[in-house]
């Protein structure tokens, strides 16, 4: 099969000076590189180019809603490239870099770069790795990510990459098998990844476990969550906000059924106790209530309320009526000289119509 990429052995001091040449030449022209880690191989770009990056998401295989983290030389670079980094993030940086920890904030806003879809976050780490520690010196921040196609396994040897990145890389950084401390009957499949933390909020989560452990990380920062600690202690918020407002719709419905009738009815559906002696209180003295209010019940009745009974006369029938229709001079004509008995009535309206109206 033919290759595009050379291998650059990087095993000790002198090979390591000289190979920062190389990969200057091949970064400076936006080429990728792959470059031995702490953990496994890795594909290497100018974090600061737009090209380079392109490139090395099109050699695995990834979309830009897949960026690449940054590799860093140490701590110090941290405040150049983060936003708001927390006593919490900087006290794991400070313990676990360089080292399999990946820490994730909002990216400073005045950065040139183009990760991918990073949502104004990048995810940064520094190797624990004496060939990347020293092509990161000199190079300056670099996105990495793991060297092999998406779906394979990662690179763990030079020929691994060479095997799977061949066609897609300037140059190939022979640094030894990684990681550095594989033993006899080794597994490709067995290394883990580095543990990635989210310190973007006041509540740092940890996103992937992997080589650093949740106890060991918890002795640095010991309210430090897991994405499933963080997943049930928010379904528990959500289920007490929902009990809560259940709860609290009860006691609504509740303290509204207690109120008193009198209370309880719209003032518009109240009217003041008419006058005694008028055509009104005759026509509701019947009802035994001081007000046109039907829904009172008795005991509501306040000790101030007359009931009105006008026993003298029933008003003639004709007064209501001009009373129901608005003929308040007619009612007031006819009751000067109504007497105590009905009159008879004569008019040609006066029988369904007076019907209707009692």
């Amino acid at each position: 099969m033919s290759v595009n990429a050379s291998i650059v052995t990087t095993t000790d001091e002198t090979s390591r000076r000289e190979a920062v040449e190389t990969a200057k030449a091949a970064i400076s022209s936006h080429k990728t590189v792959v470059i031995p880690t702490d953990t496994v191989y890795g594909i290497a770009a100018d974090a600061f180019s737009v090209e380079g990056v392109s490139a090395l998401l099109a050699a695995k295989g990834r979309s830009r809603q897949m960026p690449p983290p940054v590799l860093i030389f140490n701590e110090s670079v941290l405040a150049g490239l983060a936003d708001d980094v927390s006593e919490d993030a900087a006290a794991l940086a400070a313990e676990f870099w360089p080292g399999a920890l990946t820490l994730i904030f909002y990216a400073q806003p005045s950065l040139n770069w183009d990760l991918g879809e990073t949502q104004g976050t990048v995810a940064l780490r520094v190797p624990d790795d004496p060939t990347a520690i020293e092509l990161l010196r000199h190079l300056g921040p670099l996105a990495v990510s793991s060297a092999n196609k998406t779906g394979r396994p990662a690179a763990t040897t030079a020929e691994e990459a060479m095997e799977q990145l061949g066609n897609d890389v300037e140059v190939i950084f022979d640094g030894g098998p990684r990681p550095l401390e594989r033993g006899e009957g080794f597994d490709a499949a067995s290394v883990l990844p580095s543990t990635i933390v989210d310190c973007t909020s006041d509540r740092l989560v940890i996103v992937r476990e992997g080589a650093i452990s949740v106890e060991r990380l918890r002795e640095v920062v010991p309210n430090l969550m897991t994405r499933a600690e963080v997943e049930a202690q928010d379904q528990a918020v959500r289920e007490a906000q929902a009990a809560a407002t259940e709860t609290q719709v009860a006691m609504d419905h509740a303290d509204y059924h207690a109120l008193e009738p009198a209370d309880a009815e719209p003032l518009a559906r109240r009217a003041p106790a008419p006058e005694s002696g008028t055509v009104v209180a005759g026509l509701v003295g019947a009802s035994g209530v001081a007000g046109i209010d039907q829904r009172r019940v008795p005991h509501a009745q306040t000790p101030e309320t007359k009931v009105v009974r006008d026993s003298t006369k029933p008003y003639p029938v004709d007064a209501a009526r001009n009373l129901v229709f608005g003929a308040a001079q007619g009612a007031a004509e006819v009751l000067s000289t109504s007497e105590p008995e009905l009159p008879e009535c004569t008019s040609p309206e006066g029988t369904e119509a007076e019907e209707q109206v009692g």
